[in-house]
């Protein structure tokens, strides 16, 4: 299919338009009206600021492809905001949420395995062209890729390509139903985070440990609390993007060193900058939350981190394309039938053990979009979560070659018992 050249390309423009969205949207949501505050108590802030970006993607207007925010946004942005996000948290709170948060996760990792080979059969009934393809063009090869991407991330996604050996026409196929899919599902999440009693009350969820953290929080912020100076202000963004350009440093050093004498551990994502690059500013992040450094929380760390995750937001909404479905209905029907089975597995072992649907979105994003897109989920339910998504998403790092694997060897039974 022909590139299609979006009406704005000039990456300055784009990113106006972005923080444009960005202060539309928040200064509409200060707004001290009956029509303001009805609106947004059904439609997140968080949601729109996604959403809206993707509308000019789909439209062309702009291009996320095309476009080299997302790659800065995630690169140098996210690290920053998960160093002011993680500075302030109390650690010992977030080891006191339990092993729900961990049992989501894992739940999200089986549904996820079992979702594609089922997905597959199911459409595979209705169209029996689905299983078709020979050599590398077999669709099964491409869905295993998605099964890396869902689990794990872009390297675990990648690992997958070279080893079913997915042709190169195919995995741009399957990058498509990935993104669409996977997006779709975070604007549903986005949406819920917003008002997660409904399904808490549903659960009969014990949120205790949640509202604990949340309060503790609050209540050291308050303690601390002052207007910045300018002095201030650069102090935490000087923290914030001096830990990330060491974070960089290190990586750049790590991941090349893991790929050429330890190439056997690249199925734990030890030879990929970007996790090296989460890992360390997450750790850093941790380390001085031990230190006179979380009072920075003081004069606003958190809230310059939303501010950097926002932009983040903003930039992955810009990567969906909502027409993308129409060039391939049927691999489409497979990844969103896949998804549902995954979500299904989620929700009844959520109420099985009675765990707050936090759990639920942070777990599963922590699979299906990684350490770019755990964050923000956790994010829109309270800033002083980040960190839950964070952590859970190095999980899905570190299990998603293994869990892809198994999935792909699945798909491949399936499509050659049929």
């Amino acid at each position: 299919m022909e590139e299609q050249i979006p009406l704005i390309t000039n990456d300055a423009v784009v990113l106006g338009i972005l923080m444009g969205i960005l202060a539309l949207v928040f200064g509409t949501a200060s707004i001290d009206k009956p029509f303001w505050k009805k609106f947004y108590s059904v439609v997140p802030t968080v949601l729109l600021c996604y959403f809206l970006p993707s509308i000019l993607n789909s439209f062309g207007v702009i291009s996320g492809e095309q476009s080299s925010l997302y790659k800065v946004a995630s690169r140098f942005l996210l690290p920053a905001s998960l160093v002011l996000f993680t500075l302030s948290i109390d650690f010992k709170s977030i080891i006191k949420l339990g092993p729900k948060a961990l049992i989501m996760f894992l739940s999200g990792t089986v549904g996820i395995i079992l979702g594609g080979p089922l997905a597959l059969l199911v459409v595979s009934a209705i169209d029996p062209s689905v299983m078709g393809g020979a050599g590398p063009d077999e669709v099964w090869r491409g869905l295993a890729t998605i099964a890396g991407s869902w689990i794990g991330g872009g390297a675990n996604q990648t690992a997958m390509y070279k080893t079913f050996g997915a042709s190169p026409v195919l995995f741009s196929q399957m990058i498509a139903v990935d993104v669409l899919i996977a997006n779709l599902w975070l604007a549903v999440l986005l949406f819920w985070a917003g008002k997660p009693d409904r399904i808490d009350k549903l659960f009969k969820a014990d949120t205790s440990a949640i509202t604990a953290l949340e309060a503790k929080v609050a209540a050291y912020r308050g303690s601390i609390m002052k207007i910045p100076s300018m002095a201030d202000t650069l102090m935490v963004l000087g923290v914030g993007f001096g830990i990330t350009g060491i974070a960089h440093w290190m990586a750049d050093g790590i991941a090349p060193w893991f790929a050429e004498n330890h190439p056997d551990l690249e199925k734990y994502s030890l030879d990929s900058a970007f996790f090296w690059i989460v890992v360390i500013a997450t750790t850093a992040g941790l380390a001085l939350s031990f230190t006179r450094a979380r009072n920075l929380e003081g004069v606003g760390a958190s809230r310059m981190g939303s501010v950097l995750l926002y932009v983040l937001v903003a930039t992955v909404g810009m990567q969906m394309d909502l027409f993308a479905i129409m060039e391939n209905p049927l691999l489409f029907l497979v990844g969103s039938l896949w998804m549902l089975f995954h979500i299904t597995i989620m929700l009844v072992v959520a109420f099985i053990i009675k765990a707050p649907f936090f759990y639920v979105a942070v777990g599963s994003q922590a699979n299906v979009g990684g350490a770019a897109s755990a964050p923000i989920v956790a994010s829109a339910f309270s800033p002083s979560l980040a960190p839950v998504g964070v952590l859970l998403a190095v999980f899905g790092y570190a299990a998603g070659t293994y869990g892809a694997y198994i999935c792909g060897l699945l798909l491949q039974w399936v499509s050659n018992t049929n």
